[in-house]
């Protein structure tokens, strides 16, 4: 079952984080608090969304997916961005995944939005593979960058 999270998810949603930052081999970079992500998610001007998957049996969360919008000035449409999907190891392999991507495909179609986006560790085989038989395909020719802590503050304070 996919379900939106809620206030009290915060702290199921911060660890599952945690793990997805271990997971990919910068634990380090997880800085966000669980205040941090309250605020982003529940605060007065809502930055990013999130939806759980839930065991059927039981309810406990295994997974989530954290989005934002962002906006194509070509389409002249928002679209979703995916910042984090992740489903814990033991519940891999059930569905989990694909309904969430499902889910944000459905919100993509329902509100016009035509663009789901994200990011892929280039190591990341297992999810490569997911991703390509779901249909979805690399931005091929397209780089990320990313400006953080010390040019980020150069820049923003010259």
């Amino acid at each position: 079952m996919i379900r939106s999270a809620t206030p009290a998810d915060v702290p199921e949603i911060h660890a599952m984080i945690r793990e997805l930052a271990e997971y990919e081999k910068a634990l380090h970079e997880a800085r966000a608090t669980e205040a941090q992500l309250h605020e982003a998610l529940f605060g007065e001007r809502p930055a990013a969304y999130a939806h759980l998957a839930v065991d059927d049996r039981d309810g406990t969360p295994v997974g989530f997916a954290l989005w934002f919008l962002n906006f194509s000035t070509w389409r002249g449409v928002h679209g979703l961005y995916l910042e984090d999907l992740y489903v814990r190891p033991d519940h891999r392999g059930g569905g989990h995944g694909k309904a969430l991507l499902r889910t944000l495909a459905a919100l993509c179609v329902d509100r016009g939005y035509e663009r789901l986006e994200w990011s892929v560790l280039d190591w990341n085989e297992p999810s490569i593979a997911f991703y390509r038989a779901l249909g979805a395909r690399p931005q091929d020719g397209w780089t990320v960058y990313r400006l953080t802590d010390e040019p980020l503050r150069a820049l923003g304070t010259a």
